[in-house]
């Protein structure tokens, strides 16, 4: 299958899920990713929030956890600027801050932009990756250019509710 393929075999995968999978899919990321993931250093978390329409993993039960347990880290969200092609990023004040986009993406209004080099951890929305690291997006390259202008030692971790595929040389490294 080429990208084109690979994309509309997962977002049709994601989009038949039925309501009882895809919220033990979302649980299920969740556990992985508190169980995986050491917050004890982090002062920053990038998020994606979901675009609840393309089913993607509901990082909300993240976000509302971090914010409950971890007090001192702060919640970077994005922005999409299409005209630069790029991810703005502001720290996450409230729903209140957020509008939804014509494509369904929740985005900030306002608010204060976060500097790239504070952000520690970042969190990457996947349609697909593999057992060597390489994903699968959208395919408009927000992430891929966001992720060079982090720093080396930031943590980033793809959130998927599939499974690693096979290797397959046709996804972009995380």
């Amino acid at each position: 299958m080429n990208k084109d393929e690979l994309r509309k075999h997962y977002l049709q995968k994601r989009l038949t899920l039925s309501e009882a999978d895809y919220a033990q899919y979302n649980f299920r990321v969740y556990q992985h990713f508190f169980s995986g993931i050491d917050l004890s250093f982090i002062k920053v978390v990038h998020t994606f929030l979901p675009i609840t329409g393309r089913r993607e993993v509901d990082t909300w039960l993240i976000i509302d956890r971090i914010r409950r347990e971890f007090p001192h880290i702060r919640i970077s969200i994005p922005k999409t600027d299409s005209r630069s092609n790029e991810l703005e990023n502001f720290y996450f004040e409230g729903l209140h801050q957020l509008v939804t986009t014509a494509w369904g993406i929740p985005e900030p209004k306002q608010g204060i932009p976060t500097e790239i080099e504070k952000i520690d951890l970042v969190l990457v929305p996947l349609l697909a990756f593999d057992k060597t690291g390489h994903r699968l997006g959208y395919g408009k390259g927000y992430y891929d250019r966001f992720l060079k202008l982090c720093r080396a030692d930031c943590v980033k971790a793809g959130l998927s509710l599939f499974e690693a595929e096979e290797k397959n040389r046709r996804h972009k490294r995380v």
